[in-house]
């Protein structure tokens, strides 16, 4: 099993990514099937982006075997006060300033949802949340 991990800095939209590009090297390096890293890397941008725009600093655990990938990313913020509404497209929370960049349409989950075989999210309002989400390698 391998394992990384990379801190995020929320409101740091230059390093936006920054783990997810990571990841994608990893990957490569691997010889993952070139689907199943376009999964991943998708579900981790988005992920990691959402931290970025909403919370105030995460950190993201990932653990690579060879069956399967898991993500967890935990992060200090001000948590989702109604997770079943935040999975639905185009809802967003996100300050005009962030979606003036280009972020926050609202796909950030439900792309999550759409990249990864298993989600668990998990919040807390005022403390934070955790994104929990597992991708299987084609066998």
């Amino acid at each position: 099993m391998m394992h990384f991990e990379f801190h995020v800095e929320g409101g740091n939209f230059t390093k936006a990514g920054a783990a997810s590009s990571q990841l994608k090297k990893i990957l490569k390096q691997l010889n993952a099937d070139p689907k199943t890293i376009k999964r991943v890397v998708v579900a981790m941008y988005e992920a990691e982006v959402n931290i970025v725009a909403h919370a105030y600093q995460g950190d993201i655990f990932i653990d690579i075997d060879t069956e399967k990938i898991v993500i967890k990313l935990i992060d200090e913020g001000p948590g989702i006060p109604d997770i079943e509404l935040a999975m639905q497209q185009g809802f967003s929370t996100a300050s005009s300033r962030v979606r003036e960049m280009g972020f926050g349409a609202g796909m950030g989950l439900p792309n999550i949802k759409n990249n990864s075989d298993e989600l668990k999210v998990t919040s807390e309002v005022d403390k934070g949340t955790i994104v929990e989400f597992v991708t299987y390698f084609n066998q």
